[in-house]
């Protein structure tokens, strides 16, 4: 009778041991699958060195890969003229593929302003980038970012700039890809502007690439992007109004303090906005800064993005 004991006890015991192991690494499981941020790298980042030749576009990946970054945001500028030339695209292709980095965006310049009052230009813009949403397509990304500027009222640019979007939004669509607008100076920087063209436009593949740093609405001598800022919107406010159709988000970030913090942007408050607004997007680091190397920036800035999530 003993003997029956002690064996169903030592039954007990291993069962209990098992179970507790098997708890123990669901646990661990469940950690190790818990979601983190996706980090991606706008290359504009780099944007020194890539005109200044030091670096070439289709060393950007694999630069991107080496800092842990997962994603890649490109800038046309780098490559203004291969977006229709595939074995250019092809070779951006492999070289993302080899770092084990995806294509995320392109980031549209020089091709025209979509929220152009006349109407010739307006719909040369919308040709214009239509090629990009082919090269977009074709190296694997979900975006475009795009410019929605215009000369005119508040009003007047806003109607072009719903006309102008419409019109590339519908023809994105049949490639699978959003086109995506980003507060980038005059009214795109005034987030109730932009929220409010979004609504007008109202397309599923129409949406917001929120950047913390580029809500400056006018400037001295009333150049878009050089000069003192006279009339800077709140970028919180901003960014809260945008994230409803934010499909990106750029962490931009100029200059760091002793503890690593962001002097002019509270990184943590905007971590929060796009947590209670849902996003589980990626976020795209770029340094815009001049006190800091480029590399040193960008590091920087990823770190900074990286403590505020808890990781």
């Amino acid at each position: 009778m003993k003997h029956i004991l002690i064996l169903t006890l030592l039954a007990l015991i291993i069962t209990s041991c098992k179970e507790e192991k098997s708890t123990q690494e669901s646990s661990d499981a469940a950690l190790t699958a818990a979601p983190k941020v996706k980090l991606s790298l706008a290359e504009w980042s780099y944007h020194k060195a890539l005109f200044g030749n030091e670096m070439s576009n289709l060393e950007f990946a694999a630069k991107a890969a080496s800092l842990g970054f997962e994603g890649l945001e490109y800038v046309n500028q780098f490559f203004p003229d291969k977006a229709t030339n595939m074995a250019y695209l092809d070779s951006m292709k492999a070289v993302a593929d080899a770092a084990g980095v995806k294509s995320l965006l392109i980031m549209i310049d020089r091709e025209g302003y979509l929220g152009d009052l006349d109407s010739t230009k307006r719909n040369e813009a919308v040709e214009n980038h239509k090629k990009w949403v082919d090269a977009a397509a074709y190296l694997g990304c979900h975006s475009i970012r795009v410019n929605a500027h215009g000369e005119g009222s508040a009003e007047e640019v806003a109607a072009a700039a719903t006309d102008g979007l419409h019109k590339i939004c519908l023809y994105a669509a049949g490639k699978n890809i959003n086109v995506i607008v980003e507060n980038h100076g005059g009214y795109s920087s005034d987030g109730n502007w932009l929220s409010n063209v979004m609504k007008q436009v109202n397309l599923p593949n129409c949406g917001t690439l929120p950047d913390f740093g580029n809500f400056c609405i006018k400037r001295e001598g009333g150049d878009m992007y050089s000069g003192k800022c006279i009339d800077e919107y709140d970028k919180y406010k901003g960014v809260e109004e945008m994230m409803p159709y934010a499909k990106a988000l750029s962490a931009k970030a100029f200059d760091f303090d002793e503890n690593g913090n962001e002097v002019s942007i509270d990184f943590a408050k905007m971590f929060a906005i796009a947590k209670n607004a849902g996003y589980d997007g990626y976020w795209g680091v770029e340094y815009e800064g001049e006190n800091l190397g480029e590399e040193e920036g960008i590091i920087k800035t990823r770190d900074l993005i990286l403590k505020v999530a808890g990781m």
